[in-house]
């Protein structure tokens, strides 16, 4: 697969500010993630909350330093160039949408400002040459002409997100990468955001990695669907197959929860709470949950198998059977957490 970005064992662990009088906890955000992106490709990041989604997507545009492991764009090792180079690798390859657009612009520069500001910082043409692109941008995410001096506060969230769309694409990037990018829209806008989304990676060919709790969202706009538990990428599946072909017991128990408009919600039953991402459970994480789980899980971490279909991977001791239907696993699920 020719690369445009590349993790390869990357793994982000942060002190937790609680621990003993010494030695602080660890929290493990981000372990041993492998993933490569192709030009073109979206790829969709689904999981719960803190799973390590945001904090993936952070380490792909170089926002946040992976603790070990690398991170590579066009096969260049981010971390090992200078830092002028970097900046300009990540500011002028990569963008990125913001889950808030209400926080992620400065409320006090105008619309032109916000647009014009990575092409000054990157000195990206004449003054007469930006102003063209400012309009050029405004015009590309459907922006009217009309709120070219206006401030974020005056601008609907709607407008305000596609305001930090258009200021993610200024630069032309290769990558970009959209953290909850609806989750702070009302439901009306939501729609829209995500057709102007597909819309912009048809006409502009752009590599997108799409991060959201809307996992239906995800399927219909990703090629490819990455299920992430407690800071590991658990499975990695085409988006076609990942309702009634995935493999792995978390991705199924993910996808059975979604409402759905021909069958009723028929979920699998997970016993418990996520474990602390400070303590995580020994081997596999998902154990803690799984109605599949037995001593071996307990022991050691699965590595990866190849699923019959290409480009479908999962980590599992004790998959589901290629073919077995979600609604027998729900049924399963439950008769094991009968007394």
């Amino acid at each position: 697969m020719n690369a445009l970005a590349e993790l390869s064992d990357a793994h982000v662990v942060h002190r937790a500010r609680s621990g003993g009088l010494f030695t602080r906890d660890k929290v493990y955000a981000l372990t041993g993630a492998d993933l490569v992106i192709a030009p073109g490709e979206t790829v969709g990041v689904v999981g719960e909350s803190g799973c390590g989604k945001s904090t993936l997507a952070k380490v792909l545009v170089g926002v946040e330093r992976p603790t070990s492991g690398t991170v590579a764009l066009r096969g260049r090792d981010l971390w090992a160039m200078t830092a002028a180079e970097r900046r300009t690798a990540v500011g002028a390859g990569t963008g990125m949408i913001f889950q808030d657009p209400s926080t992620a612009l400065n409320r006090r520069l105008t619309v032109r400002q916000i647009l014009r500001d990575p092409l000054d910082v990157h000195d990206r043409g004449t003054r007469a040459q930006r102003d063209a692109r400012v309009r050029e941008l405004m015009s590309l995410v459907g922006l009217p002409r009309a709120l070219t001096d206006a401030l974020p506060g005056q601008l609907s969230g709607g407008q305000r997100q596609r305001v930090a769309i258009a200021r993610a694409l200024a630069l032309e990037p290769a990558l970009v990468v959209a953290d909850e990018p609806t989750s702070a829209l009302d439901v009306s806008v939501r729609a829209q955001i995500l057709n102007l989304l597909l819309d912009l990676k048809e006409r502009l060919g752009l590599a997108m990695v799409f991060v959201s709790h809307d996992i239906q969202t995800v399927r219909r706009m990703s090629d490819r669907v990455i299920t992430m538990y407690l800071g590991r990428i658990v499975e990695e599946a085409p988006a076609a197959e990942v309702t009634d072909g995935s493999r792995h017991p978390y991705t199924r128990a993910l996808f059975s929860a979604t409402p759905g408009l021909l069958d009723p919600v028929d979920p699998i039953a997970l016993a418990g709470p996520v474990p602390s991402a400070t303590r995580p459970p020994s081997g596999c994480p998902f154990r803690t949950r799984c109605w599949k789980a037995d001593a071996v899980c307990a022991e050691v971490m699965p590595g990866f198998s190849a699923a019959s279909r290409p480009g479908h991977r999962y980590r599992c001791h004790h998959p589901v059977q290629e073919g077995e239907a979600t609604r027998d696993l729900a049924h399963r699920s439950r008769l094991s957490k009968e007394p």
